[in-house]
């Protein structure tokens, strides 16, 4: 009785052995892509940096930031700078004239013309950079475009001598400076705003940060690559570059937050993570600027008339599913 019951227990083992190897005969093979990773490159004086990131998938949800709710938006309209809605309301139509110029330049390889909101209509300012992102394939041009935009803000003679008469011989004072103008200047642009220590700065960097709490152009663009490619990156390069003081700008996609810090250079590792953040969940190109502005599709065309970029950037775009339903095709391309 004792061999029988062995013998019984051996042929199920015999059988359900067999079961796996016929099961795994006919699984499809699991195959890894190069594709799914992206090449990480930084020059630096002594070596390169070589580092794999995975690529953000479009369509993945787990891969995105939800944001701060919607529910609690502010209403950016009630809120005005130190000097009132009216020269807010005058700072912003003086913005979205130069920035319509700087698009409208017939050098660009897509002249854009201006948005057909009214000057005062802050979605105008949305409008013409959305289509800067996404009529430009190189994320650099778009970068370059947005500091030009600064520098024409300013007269010549400030920009001369504001490096050499204050940014140089008195950095911390220029610090306080820059942050007390930026609230005064940029609260139309961003929304609630305050003065602030940045504590990590030599000296304690007394006034020397600006706490956006929760940043207009970000909440209105719903757009991580928009907000990296013709805010943070252009703005420090204007104040290191033009200004000859150095800034640092870590937005909190999460809460919508982002923190400025006059006199504090960015590190290596704090640009890295900005550009490799994840997309916002209510992104309107799901995804697809960030693919656009990686260079991950090669079809982009440097024919000025022609209007490649569109089906490019509709294929890059095109969505399956979103939170609230299906969409036929890219937001960004609807007129």
């Amino acid at each position: 009785m004792m061999n029988c019951s062995n013998l019984l227990l051996c042929a199920l083992v015999l059988v359900a052995t067999a079961a796996v190897h016929v099961a795994d005969a006919f699984a499809p093979p699991i195959q890894t892509s190069r594709a799914n990773h992206q090449v990480f490159r930084s020059s630096t004086e002594n070596e390169e940096i070589t580092t794999q990131i995975p690529r953000i998938p479009t369509y993945n949800k787990r891969a995105t930031i939800e944001g701060p709710s919607i529910d609690s938006k502010p209403d950016y309209s009630s809120i005005s700078g130190p000097m009132g809605g009216f020269i807010d309301s005058i700072l912003m139509s003086l913005f979205r004239y130069k920035l319509s110029q700087r698009l409208y330049h017939q050098d660009n390889t897509i002249p854009t013309p201006d948005s057909k909101l009214p000057l005062t209509d802050f979605m105008g300012i949305i409008d013409l950079a959305t289509r800067m992102n996404s009529q430009n394939f190189n994320r650099t041009t778009i970068q370059t475009m947005s500091q030009d935009v600064m520098v024409s803000l300013f007269p010549s003679f400030i920009l001369d001598r504001y490096p050499t008469w204050f940014a140089q011989p008195f950095p911390a004072f220029s610090a306080r400076m820059c942050a007390w103008a930026t609230v005064v200047g940029g609260t139309w642009l961003m929304g609630e705003c305050e003065v602030n220590d940045v504590p990590e700065i030599e000296g304690g960097g007394k006034s020397q940060g600006v706490l956006v709490k929760r940043c207009r152009f970000l909440e209105e663009s719903q757009c991580a690559s928009i907000c990296v490619n013709s805010c943070k990156i252009p703005t420090q390069n204007f104040f290191n570059e033009n200004m000859g003081l150095p800034l640092t700008m870590t937005p909190d996609y999460e809460t919508g937050e982002c923190q400025f810090a006059f006199g504090k250079l960015p590190t290596f590792e704090e640009e890295r993570l900005a550009k490799d953040t994840p997309c916002l969940m209510r992104c309107p190109s799901n995804g697809g600027m960030r693919s656009w502005h990686n260079g991950s599709d090669q079809r982009a065309t440097t024919d000025s008339k022609s209007e490649q970029w569109l089906e490019d950037l509709k294929a890059l775009g095109e969505l399956e599913e979103l939170k609230n339903g299906s969409v036929p095709s890219c937001s960004l391309m609807e007129d």
